[in-house]
């Protein structure tokens, strides 16, 4: 168990939460959510003891281990992949090392044998003579296979690295095990892997992550970092956002209902308290009024854009027909004879684990690079807009203020009505001046995402639109996609996101297309665990 007692944490001067007493228990799994900027992972790091809280402190039971997912992917460069899993278990590996300089002795003593038989006892109720094999089932199930096992993690790749940590943390059944954004990087077959080990683990986990879908399998509970506190909601992250909307919403027409009643026990008040037939009446509704009470709902950090897109016509019966699309990426053919017709409110989700030959498909189709094969046709009645995976030729050195940046991609002219599209995403008072260049990604992605909404297209092409996005910008960018009536065209690393809104599965892998008129998990479920692992 790991809890805390009063803790606060400052940063900056201001408190992030404050006096915050939670519970974490054996058996559950909870989803530490918030906005970005609202603390998530400096409260990880202060149940790690990385981060010593302003005030309070964090207890946990003793004798248990707790074990964190690393972030810094070039601590282990010097040491070997397995020994990086193993590193995992501090106590394992101070054990290890112990026996290794006891067996060294020339000169071993009945003492130091004893010492050395509590060491082996110890080890061997660890699993210390399992560690190697334990070590390899869990990078073998994460993806990072036999051949990778005994190479240094300096020969790895970043990706790779991730993996490696991730089983590093797993390793050796932690009692508390804190994770930080685990599914990052994690192709489709180790995610579920990850799903399914989480829920069949009996111990304590505490996760952050923007995945829904991967919270909703996942947490038994909510952790909710928001008004300068955390409170804990039983439920996963659906049951969470329902229960809080509806919350809200009762709150607010709650309080509408008290301050009509307000008014009207004012009127009452006010016209006969003069009156000495109704002055009890009068001073019953006085105190009524008294007691009368508003329920405060103080200023949540979580904000929700508006995200809204309005086509300015219907496309006709012809929308697009790709012909044997051909182009190499350097040495490398991305896409070879690549063939397919989008028809008219299609919502069709690339798929695959090939994001160089998914990003090239929408630039050839956006007219921004020409294959070296084949054709592609837009019906005469359709209007496409883009959103990039990379939009950094709209922002880097760019002087603009936002205001001006918008400017360049409407007709409206007034700075009243494009500060009100801003508005909608979020850029508020000042923010509107604030230059382009200095954006932080999720800030880009919500200008990008205004100027699309601008477009008044017909066709939206997203290459990989949640990228940098909070979950709120995320479930806001999910529904506004879903009331969309036109076609989408995207590709998303986001399980919820591809489920909800796509009608058509295009699988591109290898240069060709597989393509399927169903939904993500039909299409999942058809094609089976053993070719997830191609999968994003």
């Amino acid at each position: 168990m790991i809890s805390t007692n009063d803790v606060t944490v400052q940063f900056g001067g201001q408190e992030l939460f404050k006096h915050v007493n939670i519970t974490f228990t054996p058996g559950n799994c909870y989803g530490l959510i918030g906005a970005n900027g609202a603390g998530k992972s400096t409260f990880l790091k202060v149940l790690s003891g990385e981060i010593e809280p302003d005030s309070g402190e964090v207890f946990i039971t003793p004798g248990e281990r707790l074990s964190v997912l690393k972030q810094d992917h070039f601590a282990y460069d010097e040491y070997e992949v397995v020994q990086t899993v193993i590193m995992g278990n501090e106590r394992m590996i101070e054990i290890m090392k112990q026996k290794d300089e006891i067996y060294a002795k020339e000169d071993f003593t009945d003492e130091d044998g004893e010492i050395a038989a509590n060491l082996e006892a110890e080890f061997a109720e660890m699993g210390g003579w399992e560690a190697e094999s334990d070590a390899e089932f869990l990078l073998n199930k994460l993806g990072i296979t036999d051949e990778f096992h005994f190479l240094k993690m300096a020969e790895l790749s970043n990706e790779q690295k991730v993996k490696v940590l991730l089983a590093q943390a797993l390793f050796g059944n932690p009692d508390i095990l804190l994770l930080d954004e685990p599914t990052n990087h994690l192709d489709l077959a180790a995610i579920r892997w990850l799903e399914g080990f989480l829920m069949e683990f009996p111990n304590t986990v505490i996760v952050v992550s923007h995945d829904r879908h991967f919270l909703n399998t996942v947490c038994t509970h909510i952790a909710d970092v928001d008004f300068g506190e955390i409170n804990l909601y039983t439920g996963n992250y659906d049951f969470w956002y329902d229960y809080t909307q509806i919350r809200q919403r009762q709150q607010r027409e709650q309080n509408k209902k008290n301050e009509q009643k307000a008014q009207e026990l004012k009127e009452f008040i006010s016209r006969f308290s003069a009156n000495a037939s109704k002055s009890k009446q009068a001073t019953s509704r006085r105190k009524q009024l008294e007691a009368l009470e508003l329920i405060e709902m103080p200023v949540s950090s979580r904000r929700f854009p508006f995200v809204g897109f309005t086509p300015d016509r219907t496309v006709g019966n012809d929308l697009l027909m790709v012909e044997g699309l051909t182009k190499t990426i350097g040495d490398r053919k991305v896409l070879d004879n690549v063939s397919f017709v989008i028809n008219p409110h299609d919502k069709v989700a690339f798929v695959g684990s090939d994001a160089l030959a998914k990003t090239t498909l929408f630039r050839i189709l956006m007219g921004e690079i020409e294959p070296d094969a084949g054709t592609y046709k837009w019906g005469v009645t359709t209007s496409q807009a883009f959103l990039p995976s990379d939009n950094s030729e709209f922002f880097d050195g760019c002087e603009l203020n936002l205001v001006d940046w918008l400017r360049q991609f409407t007709d409206l002219f007034l700075e009243t009505d494009i500060r009100g599209w801003l508005g909608r995403m979020l850029f508020s008072g000042d923010e509107v001046y604030k230059k382009a260049k200095v954006l932080s990604g999720g800030e880009k992605v919500r200008c990008m995402l205004c100027k699309l909404m601008l477009s008044g297209a017909n066709v939206l092409i997203l290459d990989e639109p949640t990228n940098h996005l909070d979950l709120e910008s995320i479930t806001a960018l999910n529904n506004g996609l879903i009331n969309y009536p036109e076609t989408v065209i995207f590709t998303s690393h986001d399980h919820q996101f591809i489920q909800t809104i796509a009608n058509r599965i295009i699988n591109l892998e290898d240069g060709h297309i597989d393509d399927h008129l169903c939904t993500y998990d039909e299409y999942l479920e058809m094609l089976g665990e053993d070719k997830l692992k191609h999968m994003r």
